[in-house]
């Protein structure tokens, strides 16, 4: 081994933030950044409210661009009260972990052997018990199909039933946890993700679930806003909803209304598609090839201006 370089810092797994001492990543995320606070009286914010009353948690659940990161994220926000010591963002993954999510055990500073590490979940269930003043907290768990969810929560899944709360259990360190009835936990899940039968079975009795389709009016009321030109509004909005009614039999080619929430112009929506939505569009149709120049074909008429013997309002139903 060489000397080191004399005066350079030598880095180790905490600085980096890699290997065993790497703690767990903790994210905010949307599918709309930029849109506004959520209304304290929106109709979804309210189901999901109403919803904490009965079941342990909510699954909101949808094809991408449905806004489903940003409601999560905002009804925590309203939930707890803008409290972000009570609020949790973390967002599954294939290689995420028990260790990462519960507890785990990382190796000591001097060397002499191993200590627990709290996980994301084992924390915000400790603060939450820990409250004097029985204040609601929350757990946002955005891509929850990506992870194996029985392996995440482990004994835990059984716990963040709404009738099995504070009921206490054992944690591989031999602790004791109980999951208090104050803790709510919003989730988020693509309904196309392999992983989705797993968590269907391992939440369908213990969290509710929302379904978020794309929506025509959502669109429309943000392309208003955006000052798009009505007539570019309306050819895309025709597009929108005949894509989406394909979706019926081809749930892949969902496309969710936040794609557009930046768009203003015709430059910025052909970037929508050139490199999001064409990507999306040639994935669920590469085994049908008509379908697929009919869907681009639309596309591209979209900047032709209006055809002949059309209505740009006469749009198909939507839902997938």
């Amino acid at each position: 081994m060489t000397d080191p370089i004399p005066g350079a810092r030598r880095l180790t797994a905490d600085d980096l933030g890699i290997g065993v001492a790497a703690p767990a990543v903790v994210l905010q995320g949307s599918s709309a950044p930029d849109a506004s606070p959520l209304d304290p009286e929106d109709p979804q914010f309210l189901e999901i409210s109403r919803l904490r009353e009965q079941f342990g948690g909510v699954i909101l659940t949808g094809p991408p661009g449905t806004s489903k990161s940003w409601l999560a994220k905002e009804s925590a926000v309203l939930l707890t009260e803008g409290d972000e010591s009570r609020t949790e963002f973390i967002q599954f993954h294939a290689s995420y972990q028990f260790e990462d999510f519960m507890e785990g055990f990382r190796p000591k500073q001097d060397g002499s052997g191993f200590e627990p590490r709290e996980g994301v979940f084992l924390r915000l269930v400790k603060r939450a018990g820990d409250d004097v003043e029985n204040r609601l907290y929350v757990l946002v768990i955005d891509e929850l199909s990506r992870a194996d969810v029985g392996r995440v929560f482990g004994e835990a899944l059984t716990y963040v039933e709404r009738s099995k709360r504070n009921i206490p259990f054992s944690l591989p360190s031999g602790d004791e946890l109980a999951i208090p009835s104050n803790l709510y936990i919003i989730a988020t899940m693509n309904p196309l993700d392999r992983g989705v039968d797993d968590v269907d079975a391992a939440f369908e009795r213990r969290f509710a679930k929302i379904e978020m389709l794309p929506d025509s009016a959502v669109l429309r009321e943000r392309l208003d806003a955006n000052g798009v030109p009505d007539d570019l509004a309306a050819r895309l909005l025709a597009w929108f909803g005949k894509t989406n009614g394909r979706a019926k039999k081809t749930p892949a080619a969902s496309v969710g209304h936040a794609y557009f929430w930046s768009v203003v112009d015709e430059d910025s929506l052909r970037d929508v598609w050139n490199y999001q939505l064409r990507y999306l569009i040639e994935r669920a149709f590469k085994y049908d090839e008509p379908t697929l120049k009919e869907v681009v074909g639309g596309w591209n008429k979209i900047f032709e201006g209006p055809v002949a013997g059309t209505d740009p309002d006469d749009e198909p139903d939507e839902t997938p």
